[in-house]
């Protein structure tokens, strides 16, 4: 029994230093976030592309002062950890501890950052309009999942002769689509309540679904070799039930929120129970094998027809201004530029089958557009664009492929390119394909009206 309070010692002793590390590790976040956004933003870029840049800046690719351990990273690959070693007199062992608890807490952030800015995009989304495109939504999803997948395990199989399990892997690497930077982008450029935004934000959410059933259909492939059927339909079921009957009980929800919030007098009445609500709905999600991003957004969707709705937005805005950098600034971290270097014997044959994804990722995608129907002046164009960013979704298959030892080296290298360039790509030439749209006019005054 003697070790026992030894060990909770240490972990005591440990924690103003992990508090340390956090602190100054969102220190550096928030000052590249707000300089990326502004570099960006006078270049005529949207801002989450420079927080994206600026997050590659600070990450694993170059100065270093905001990496995580995966990726066999250690403590003393940190410049902020190698601060503290030396304000501290850190043995080896702490610091390692100390490194991991940190970045665990990032990570945390970060996450909570996404959900955020999923329950604040459910907020401004509108919920009639999303239901009059669900149709194409549903469509654009499924071709967005079907295409790439197709054309990338058959051209991995007969291109590079690679087997077919890792083919499969690879080819579902490239059904996912990151809603949390496409939704960021379309609502920068005031497009998110355009009906090509509600079918690009519809679809992402149907493709998230569908990429989790693709994710637990070839990870149970990578590890037994057979599809685990019994999961597969249990996913499906969950899904469907959890979207449809958020927004079928949305009615209900609206009237309990709105009471409880007339009754609540302190401050925060109307804050504090809009995110009991995202958190919960977030949980639900996390809980039944869904992403809990899935479930915040369905909480936005729902508390979007509520009265208190324009307040609702107002007072989010800072809260998400405070966390949602955190996950752009991370995403940016912990891409590793270096797979992108030819000189390394072992990128090069994952250069070559880099480049044969990249262009199934992005034309897998493009071609979605033209899966809508109905809409004959629809810009087609921007709704595949907005479906190309794989984003931290890509990078989750490259990592449990990679673990579950599916994926080669040069395989694996070639997903995270492909994620990479598919992530940094999308925002720029979203803002070009929306280019070509009419832009909103400007409102009239009086005089104006009334001369029309």
């Amino acid at each position: 029994m003697a070790p026992i309070p030894f060990l909770a010692t240490v972990v005591a002793e440990d924690s103003p230093i992990i508090l340390s590390g956090v602190l100054l590790t969102l220190v550096v976040i928030y000052l590249a976030s707000k300089f990326g956004a502004e570099v960006a933003r006078r270049l005529d870029f949207p801002p989450v592309l420079g927080e994206l840049v600026a997050g590659v800046i600070v990450g694993v690719s170059a100065l270093h002062l905001v990496i995580f351990p995966e990726g066999g990273l250690s403590a003393s690959d940190s410049v902020i950890m190698t601060a503290l070693q030396g304000l501290n007199q850190l043995a080896p062992d702490a610091l390692t501890r100390i490194f991991e608890s940190q970045s665990e807490v990032i990570s945390v952030l970060a996450e909570i950052g996404v959900i955020i800015l999923l329950f604040e995009i459910g907020l401004e989304s509108d919920l009639r309009q999303l239901k009059e495109v669900g149709i194409q939504a549903t469509v654009v999803a499924c071709v967005g999942v079907a295409a790439p997948f197709a054309a990338g395990t058959a051209g991995l199989m007969m291109l590079f002769h690679v087997a077919a399990i890792p083919a499969i892997f690879a080819g579902a690497a490239l059904t996912a689509t990151s809603i949390g930077i496409t939704s960021k982008v379309l609502s920068e450029l005031g497009q998110l309540k355009s009906k090509e935004g509600q079918i690009i934000v519809g679809a992402a959410v149907i493709d998230d679904v569908l990429g989790i059933i693709v994710l637990a259909v070839v990870a149970s492939l990578a590890k037994t070799g057979e599809i685990d059927i019994a999961n597969v339909i249990y996913l499906i079921v969950s899904a469907t039930a959890f979207l449809i009957g958020s927004v079928l009980l949305g009615g209900i929800f609206n009237k309990s929120f709105v009471a409880i919030v007339d009754q609540l007098k302190t401050r925060g009445n109307i804050v504090i129970p809009a995110f009991i609500f995202a958190f919960f709905m977030a949980f639900l999600g996390n809980a039944i094998h869904l992403e809990a991003i899935l479930g915040a957004f369905a909480a936005g969707l729902v508390l979007d027809e509520t009265d208190a709705r324009n307040e609702l937005d107002e007072l989010i805005k800072p809260i998400a201004d405070l966390l949602v950098p955190i996950f752009f600034v991370t995403v940016g971290a912990r891409a590793d530029l270096s797979v992108l270097n030819p000189m390394v014997p072992e990128n090069r044959a994952g250069l070559l089958i880099a480049v044969f994804l990249v262009r199934v990722a992005i034309v897998g995608k493009l071609v979605t557009g033209w899966g809508v129907f109905g809409l004959p002046e629809i810009n087609r164009f921007a709704i595949g664009v907005g479906m190309i960013p794989r984003g931290e979704v890509g990078l989750v298959f490259a990592g449990i492929g990679s673990a579950s030892g599916v994926l080669d080296k040069p395989l694996e290298v070639s997903i995270i390119i492909m994620v990479i360039l598919t992530t940094f790509l999308a925002p720029p030439f979203l803002r070009v394909a929306f280019s070509s749209t009419n832009p909103i006019p400007e409102p009239t005054t009086p005089v104006e009206a009334a001369s029309e």
